[in-house]
């Protein structure tokens, strides 16, 4: 537990509360950052979108591909709307050989959500540090993963040709009608309506900024609260519990991770709940590793739902595409951290990468600007 730890003065004696208090009290700022999450990738899915979209054009080749698919999730932030217009443009003609890198890039755009989260414990040195691991352990296991099946999917197509045999599997008569519910956005849903009707009048790029912006606002101030109250809270059995069913062990936290993202259709809003406990000292970033592959693995549910709702000549290429993101995801889990010589990468260059952050934070924003904008962009027009 981090004794420097200073809480802002209306928390300060929280021990001294009830617990049922205290708990309640947790659940609020648990809904708040989830909140937040929802304002700001509504915020940029408003400001952005449109231009997310016309960066597809741009698609001639597997690269570029991978790039539009990292720039798109990062400007949209959701892999999960990218990947649904990947597996609709699939099936309005566009070659599988160019979709399959897109998967791959917006696997990676999706990770900047935990480095926006991780800037709530700015604040505090050592929190800060901590946090920007545990963020930036997604970052790295992503490139990896791209850096060793993109040159593979490039020479050989082996993704294409194992998706190709798994749908064919699958007797494709009709379109399936398969409807979804998301507890999130059921829950934090009221409220962004709200702040997006209160905006509605400004113009698009505006009213996204000020969803952005009173995100940010909301994370840092429900974080710093989560923070006291979540030390005072895990201690003794709770602790253990969180322990044991998040870092427990490698298979018990891929689990966790896969189902919890299923459950919630977005692996941003689950790695980014990871991030504050990793900050305020109540697990490790390694702990959470496993946890965070399960979530790459559990957010393939929203292509396959949308793939199973396309109809036509190319709805068997739109499941393929769909089952390309989820053959992808798993084997990248099975390769780089089934090998121990490859699984150490990703831990130890985003907690080297985080000490360096924490003495300088200007780093952390040049990081986060440099690479998921500026050098994919250069790259966009480099290669254009």
């Amino acid at each position: 537990m981090n004794e420097d730890f200073q809480s802002p003065e209306p928390l300060k004696g929280l021990s001294t509360w009830p617990k049922p208090l205290r708990w309640l009290l947790l659940v609020v700022l648990i809904f708040a950052m989830l909140t937040a999450v929802g304002l700001i990738g509504g915020g940029f899915k408003t400001a952005t979108e449109e231009h997310a979209r016309s960066l597809f054009e741009f698609a001639s080749n597997p690269v570029m591909g991978l790039i539009i698919g990292m720039v798109a999730t990062a400007l949209i932030q959701s892999s999960s709307t990218v990947s649904s217009i990947i597996v609709a443009m699939v099936a309005g003609g566009l070659p599988i050989t160019i979709a399959i890198p897109m998967m791959m890039g917006a696997n990676i755009g999706t990770s900047i959500t935990n480095t926006i989260v991780s800037l709530g414990h700015i604040k505090d040195k050592q929190e800060f540090q901590r946090a920007f691991n545990a963020a930036t352990i997604h970052d790295f296991f992503n490139i990896f993963a791209v850096l060793i099946f993109l040159p593979l999917e490039i020479m050989f197509g082996f993704l294409e040709y194992l998706s190709g045999a798994l749908v064919s599997l699958f007797a494709l008569g009709s379109a399936a009608d398969v409807g979804s519910f998301n507890p999130i956005k059921a829950v934090t849903g009221p409220l962004i309506d709200s702040v997006e009707l209160a905006t509605a009048g400004l113009p698009e790029v505006y009213a996204g900024i000020v969803q952005i912006v009173l995100g940010l606002m909301l994370i840092i101030l429900s974080i710093t609260g989560m923070g006291k109250i979540m030390k005072s809270l895990m201690v003794g059995r709770a602790r253990l519990i969180l322990e044991r069913s998040i870092g427990g062990g490698s298979v018990s936290g891929i689990a966790s991770g896969t189902i919890v993202t299923v459950l919630v259709q977005s692996s941003s809003t689950t790695t980014s709940l990871m991030v504050p406990l990793v900050g305020n000292g109540i697990l490790t970033a390694r702990g959470i590793y496993p946890f965070t592959l399960g979530a790459n693995i559990g957010t393939c549910i929203t292509a396959l739902i949308a793939a199973l709702a396309v109809d036509g000549p190319n709805a068997v290429l739109a499941l393929q595409v769909a089952i390309v993101h989820f053959c992808y995801n798993a084997l990248a889990v099975l390769v780089i951290y089934g090998l121990a010589f490859l699984r150490e990468w990703p831990p130890t260059i985003s907690y080297q990468l985080s000490l360096k952050v924490a003495e300088q934070k200007l780093y952390g924003v040049a990081y986060i600007v440099g690479v998921f904008f500026v050098l994919p962009l250069l790259a966009i027009l480099f290669l254009s």
